[in-house]
Formats: structure tokens, sequence, C-alpha cells
């Protein structure tokens, strides 16, 4: 029976092939030795630490096969093409998202040729499993970089394949250099930010710099001597770049942004971040220093082969591009939706009122156009022109339905959590202060729902009885109705829920179409449309303005009138079981229902009926806020971690002032809350550097006189 080797055993016999093996076989010697260094599960890091200890102590015992590790891994990097693995890896692909999705599927299908000659490639056959770049994150930098300083990659430099490979890193630095300067001119972003055109343009700077800095390099390389320049003119240049597109990012919470645009933004962010860290590793620098930055490069490629063909991060970077586009004027919109004062909550309470009392009309000609039946799509049409048409009032007149909040307020939640605390506050209070107050206002927006709807209900059915003789509804449409309703059925929980994804679907909508006013600039384009001359100036400019205002919450509406209209003829047409529940309409049916019942029914059914409408209300609420927040988050790249310590902040609160959670303040101003950054005070700031000819130049030209000294 042959006796089992030991790792450091197997660490001789794949150190032994990687050095003696030719280039073909090269390959597959440094795929067996990663395949000895994976750990079984991404997740195992410590299996993975003790892997990279015990092969960096081996090395430091067995010198002639360290030497012989060095010097093949330097020769597997040179002499191959490696330009597209620095430029391509991990960085946004310029295509569109039907032509990512196709390439996709059709590489998992039939995966791509893989050309050894490219060393882009060749990372994707040794780190060949699409999990690697996760333990390679998860293991500590201390592992990796006692593992490089194990290979001793000091005693390469002045080698012919150092040499070559820093040819390499050169040429990758100047594709990156003329990338960034293609973004960087692109209509779109010369439109958001035309001070580039006003003064000498960083993106093109940035490239006349590269290519001076590259030429001194290559003159250093062919003559053996010391470079004459050193790159911090150059990353004070990259700096600059970076300000210009924080710049635009915060014009666009105030003028909108298109998906193209986001999509441009992120793609010169990687760029830039990635020519960076090129001429961070061409620094003459300490080796520890040299060593993280070429694990920081490591990571970022390994993740970018891994993951090059995932229709999953395709979706993600998708719904990330969109949510960006989206969620700043959500976000500005859920401010309305927050009470801060007495005058407010009442103002806010008359709103809900109005929309109850819309409520109240909608279900009664729900129940009427459903008295007879029609064909799914017919019924699908009519029940979705009803729902539109009201909702659409809704907003017309600015009444405030209750479960359409959510989804506008989490966005303004999202950006207070990333929001630093003023001078002489506590963060988390503030945050807490934000969500006693969102709560409150939600209150008042149900109770405003039901304290007109239910009575409006029961008025027009005693309405039609006195005036029939007959009930509105029959009493097996309302068993119907209160069955509908019962918690104890899988279907009133799921309905709610589904509700609820179609409310965070709406605040969605109105965030694509506020934004979509306010880019594309459509109230000033209807100010100058020569059809509308006949209204007038004055009613001209009420109609533009209303249309800046609301054409979000409009289209929202409209769009959430047709979800609910057609989602029950969708699920007869193809058999599922769906359907929506919405609290406000589930409790005025309820009270139709009732007085078909002539007001005899038990009070345990009550109570179910109670319960019911509670369960369903807490689905609407609870899914269409937490996607909000969710998306928001990602959008904003917020993490928050004083989960915890907020929620005893908000603990403490309900026990000690529960009346806060539903009453207005007594003073006629709420204490101060720390808000996001305001995008006003950002765009003014940006505007006044812009405008300054002095700042704007020297950044232009050389980046002022701190970049000059940069050059020795």
């Amino acid at each position: 029976m042959a006796r089992k080797l030991t790792l450091e055993q197997r660490f001789e016999a794949a150190l032994a092939l990687v050095a003696h093996a030719d280039d073909d076989a090269q390959i597959g010697a440094f795929i067996g030795l990663v395949d000895l260094l994976r750990p079984k599960r991404p997740d195992r890091v410590d299996e993975a630490v003790d892997r990279l200890q015990r092969f960096g102590a081996y090395l430091q015992t067995q010198p002639e096969l360290r030497v012989g590790l060095r010097d093949a891994l330097l020769r597997l990097i040179a002499n191959r093409k490696s330009v597209r693995l620095f430029t391509d890896s991990g960085i946004l692909a310029n295509e569109g998202f039907f032509t990512g999705l196709w390439r996709r599927v059709g590489a998992s299908i039939l995966p791509e040729e893989q050309d050894r000659e490219s060393l882009k490639d060749v990372v994707g056959l040794v780190f060949r499993k699409q999990s690697d770049y996760l333990w390679l994150q998860n293991v500590p930098d201390d592992a990796w970089l006692e593992l490089m300083h194990a290979i001793d990659f000091r005693k390469a430099r002045g080698t012919q394949p150092a040499q070559k490979i820093l040819m390499h890193v050169l040429d990758g630095l100047q594709v990156m250099s003329y990338r960034i300067t293609a973004i960087g001119l692109e209509p779109e972003i010369v439109h958001n930010y035309p001070a580039i055109e006003r003064y000498e343009s960083p993106f093109l700077m940035q490239n006349v710099e590269v290519r001076l800095f590259i030429e001194d390099r290559k003159n250093a390389l062919s003559e053996k001597a010391d470079p004459t320049m050193d790159d911090k003119h150059l990353q004070v240049l990259l700096q600059q770049c970076r300000d210009i597109v924080t710049r635009i990012r915060r014009q666009a919470l105030i003028i909108g942004a298109s998906v193209g645009l986001t999509h441009l933004l992120v793609r010169l962010t990687q760029n830039i971040e990635r020519c960076a860290l090129l001429l961070k590793l061409l620094e003459v620098k300490p080796e520890v220093d040299c060593n993280a930055d070429r694990l920081r490069l490591l990571r970022a490629l390994v993740e970018g082969e891994n993951r090059k063909n995932s229709v999953r991060d395709l979706f993600m970077q998708t719904v990330q591009l969109l949510a960006l586009r989206i969620t700043g004027n959500a976000g500005k919109a859920g401010e309305a939706y927050i009470t801060n004062s007495a005058s407010e909550y009442f103002s806010l309470f008359r709103a809900a009122m109005g929309a109850g009392f819309l409520v109240a009309l909608m279900a009664a000609v729900k129940l009427w156009l459903a008295h007879q039946p029609y064909a799914p799509l017919v019924e699908a049409f009519r029940f979705s022109a009803m729902y539109a048409t009201g909702f659409v009032l809704m907003s017309i007149f600015h009444f405030s339905l209750a479960t359409k909040q959510p989804a506008m307020t989490a966005n303004r939640l999202a950006r207070a959590l990333e929001a630093p605390a003023q001078k002489g506050q506590d963060r988390l209070d503030n945050l807490a202060e934000l969500i006693v107050r969102t709560l409150r206002s939600q209150f008042v927006a149900v109770l405003g729902n039901f304290v007109l709807s239910m009575p409006v209900a029961a008025a027009i059915a005693y309405a039609f009885y006195s005036n029939s003789g007959e009930h509105f509804i029959g009493l097996e449409k309302a068993e119907k109705l209160i069955h509908e309703i019962d918690p104890l059925h899988w279907t009133t929980w799921f309905w709610g829920a589904l509700t609820g994804v179609w409310l965070f679907v709406c605040g969605l909508i109105s965030g694509y179409y506020d934004n979509k006013a306010v880019y594309n600039r459509i109230p000033q384009r209807l100010q100058q449309l020569r059809s509308l001359r006949w209204l007038g100036v004055k009613r001209r400019e009420r109609l533009t303005h209303f249309v800046e205002e609301n054409l979000g919450a409009v289209a929202g509406s409209f769009f959430f009138g047709i979800m609910l209209g057609s989602t029950a003829a969708f699920g007869k047409v193809t058999g599922l079981p769906i359907d929506t529940l919405h609290v406000t309409f589930s409790a005025t049916n309820t009270i139709y229902a009732l007085v078909a019942f002539d007001g005899q029914l038990p009070w345990s059914t009550l109570a179910r009926c109670a319960l019911g409408i509670l369960v369903i209300g807490t689905m609407n609420l609870a899914v269409s806020f937490g996607l909000a927040l969710n998306v928001a988050m990602r959008a904003q790249r917020v993490k928050f971690a004083d989960t915890w310590p907020l929620l005893g902040k908000l603990l403490r609160r309900i026990f000690t002032t529960p009346a806060q959670f539903f009453l207005p303040p007594r003073s006629p101003r709420a204490p101060f809350v720390a808000p996001a950054v305001s995008d006003a005070e950002m765009i003014k700031s940006a505007d006044k550097s812009d405008k300054d000819p002095e700042t704007t130049r020297g950044n232009g030209k050389a980046g002022g006189e701190g970049a000059k000294s940069g050059k020795k």
C-alpha cells in the first residue's frame, strides 16, 4: 500500500515540476501548485492560512526550489501577452445588457477557446475554480505578504524577465490612459461637466503626462540608468479626474442622470483606479509596500477572471446602475413623507384622508365592475383603468396613500445612514430621531386613510341599500372578501407581500421618471413647445412646473394601478394562484362585506378580519420598505454596522416616550436632525471651485505648483 505523502513532500514535487517544466507543461505545474494551496471550501480561512504559512516556511528552507519557483513565475508572466490582463480583467465592459447576457450565457454553454499565450487566459486556467477569488480575499494580508517575502522578488530586479514585465506594465498603463481620455471626453460627460471645455481637461493632461512618464521609463531601461521622473504629478492629475467624477455624481442628485452616464462614470472610475495601481507597481519603494500593491492587483485580476462570465453579476451591475440613477430623486421625494412639526403632521393627515375617500370610491367601483364575469384580458383592462385613474387623481391632488411612502422614505434613510455626525451631535441619536419621525408619519398616514375610507364605504353601502332594497354586494361575494383576508391562509401573506413588491416597483418607477424629467429637461422643452402656446404664458408655466414636480408620482401611480388591476387576470391566464391585497382596500372591502351581512358577524370572525388586515398591512409595508432600503444601500454603497446600538436607542425611546411614535411634537419645530450631505451645498461648492480660474487652470495644466515639485 502506497504511503500517503505529507504536504511538504507534495510541495517539493510540485516545485520541482514548476522549476524544470518547459513552457507548455509549466501552466499545468502551476495549476497543481495552486491546487495544493486551495482550501476545501472558500470560507475555511484557517486551512488556507495554514497551507500558505507551511508553504512559505518550506521555501525558506529550500533556497534552490525558491529560486526555481521565482524564475518560473517571472518567465510565465514575461513570455506571455499580458496587456489585456491589466486593462480588461475586473473592468466593466463597454457593452449593453443583452449583449453581455448573450455573451455570458454562450460562454457558459460553450466555453471560449483558451489561449495559453495570453496571460489573461492563463490566470483563468491556474485559478480555475470560480470561487478562488473568495479565499484569496478572505486570507489576511499578513499571510500573503509572508509568502511573498519568502519568494523574495527583490533578487529578481534587473533580470531580463523582470524588465520585460516592467515593459508589459508600461504598455498596460498607456492603454488605460488612452481609455481614460476617451471616456472623459464622451459627449455625455462633457454635457454634465461643461468646465472641461472651458479649461484644460485633466483627462487630456494625464495622457500627455503618461506618455512622458513611459518614455522616461523606457529610456531608463535601455540606458540602464535611474528614471528622472516620478509619478507624483500624474497621481495629482488622476485625483483631479476622480474629483470631476465625484462632482458629476453629486450634480446628478440635482439634475438627474442617465443609465449611459452612470455606466460611463463606473467604467471611468475603474480605469482610473487600475491606472493608479499600475503606477504604484512602478514606484521604487520598500519591498513590503511593493508586495502589498502586487497583492491588491492579484486579487482584482483573479476576481475579474473568475466572475467574467457570471450572469448574476451582470444582473447585479445593471440593477446597481439603474438604482444609482433612480435612488437620488426618490430619496429627495421621500423627505416630503417625513413630518417634522405638528403642522406637517396634520397636513399629512388631511392628505391621507383625501386618499382614503378615493379608496372607498375605487373599492366600490371595483366591486361593481366585478359583478359580472368577463374574459381575463377584458377584466384586467377594466380594473387597471379604474385603479390607474384613481391613483393618478391621488397624485394630482397630492393625497397620500400610506403604503406608497416606504419606497420613498427608505431612500432618504439610506442617504442618512452614510451622513457623518455634525459637531456636538450623536450620529445614532440623529438616525433614531429620523426613524421615529418616519414611523410617526407612516402611522398618521395609515390612520388618515382608515378614518375616511371605512365610514365612506359604510355610507355608500347603506345608501345603496336604502335606495334599492338590496345590498351593494351579495352574501357570496361578501364571504369571498372575508375569506381573502383570513390570516390563517397562506395566500393572505403571499398576496400582501406581492403587493409590497408592486409598491416597491412603483417607487422605482417614480424615481426613474423624476430623474428623467430633470435630466432630459422635459419641463423646459414643454415650455418652448409651439403647440402649447394657445395655453398662454402663465398656464404653460403652471403646466411645466406641475410636470417637473409630479411626473414621477403620476407615472408611478399609473403603473401601480396597472399592476394591481392585472395581477389577478394574469394568474387566471397562467393558472398561478396570485392576486394582490392592499391594506386600505382590504379594510374598505371588509366594511362592504360587513354591511352585506347586516353587521351580524361573530366576534371571532371580526377578530380574524382585524388580524388579517394587520398581516396585510405589515406585509405591504415591510416588503416595500425592505426592498427599497436594500436597493438604496447597495446603490449608494452604504454599509451600516451599528444596527444593534441603533435598535437599543429605539427600544429606550419606546419604553420612555412611546407617544412620540404616534403623536406630533409639541414644539413648533422639532429638534434638528443631521441630514445626508446637502445636495445643493455640494453642487454649490463644486461650482465655486470650477469657476475659480486660477485653481482650475493650475489643476488642469500641471496640477498646481505642488504637482510640479513631483518631478525630480
